[in-house]
């Protein structure tokens, strides 16, 4: 008999390139089915929440897949983390209804971006935020942020090469904070999708903000253009992470605490 399992997982984006399966590449995808082969089980349909790109790091992906083994489920964690490679762990794991995609399942999802804001770099960041040495004003890039909170067509904050039909998302809030410990400012966004590099173009533009190149009127012209040429450069992907993947499905509320 087949069963549904999900499984949150971590990873250190650096080490892959990216989640999606790819011939002669390091991806997370395959780096999961493998080690699900190692336990005798190998899975049937994994897929991933995200398709996190190259470099980007998870602490809240949710993957899924179809087995006939009889590992209980809330193991399949402990099992997978002491076969899987250094640089992805198994968080938690449980059973799924048998109609639970991993991907198209999801409500809602939450990212974060690293900032280090400080004039000399880190070597304990270096892979894990982005390095700007110029002072960021904050408080404007607050204010433009309200430009980008709402339901609106982002098609100025999406990279070419991704075919959706339709470049309409809704982004239910966006928090920055700044005083953090090590110089870090944090930009938290949660939608209920993002499209190809938009939440990494919303925090190149937003750093533009703080740097005064833009303004927050600037921000707002780009939502109404559309234009990708009026929003900010795309902040590179180490400083970005998944935090977290929304389900209606209650049996994933062990996995809220993750949130």
């Amino acid at each position: 008999m087949y069963r549904n399992i999900a499984l949150l997982l971590e990873y250190d984006g650096t080490l892959f390139h990216g989640w999606q399966s790819q011939n002669n590449a390091n991806t997370v995808q395959d780096a999961v089915a493998s080690a699900l082969q190692c336990l005798g089980c190998a899975p049937e349909r994994l897929v991933g929440a995200s398709r996190t790109d190259a470099g980007v790091h998870a602490r809240g992906q949710v993957a899924s897949f179809f087995t006939s083994s009889r590992i209980p489920a809330e193991k399949f964690a402990y099992a997978l983390n002491t076969v899987l490679p250094s640089g992805v762990t198994c968080a938690r794991s449980a059973e799924a209804p048998s109609n639970f995609h991993a991907r198209y399942s999801a409500i809602g999802k939450t990212y974060s971006y690293l900032i280090l804001n400080r004039r000399q770099p880190s070597a304990l960041y270096m892979r894990c935020a982005w390095h700007i040495p110029l002072p960021l004003d904050v408080a404007a890039m607050r204010e433009a942020a309200g430009a980008i909170v709402g339901e609106r067509d982002f098609r100025a904050f999406m990279s070419a090469g991704s075919p959706v039909k339709s470049t309409v998302r809704k982004v239910a809030r966006l928090d920055i904070e700044d005083g953090l410990p090590d110089d870090i400012i944090k930009l938290t966004i949660e939608g209920n999708g993002f499209l190809y590099n938009m939440v990494r173009i919303i925090t190149g533009t937003l750093a533009y903000v703080g740097q005064g190149r833009l303004s927050s009127g600037d921000v707002s012209r780009a939502v109404a253009s559309g234009d990708r040429r009026d929003a900010g450069k795309t902040a590179p992907p180490h400083g970005l992470y998944l935090d977290y993947v929304d389900y209606r499905e209650k049996i994933f509320a062990v996995m809220s605490q993750n949130k």
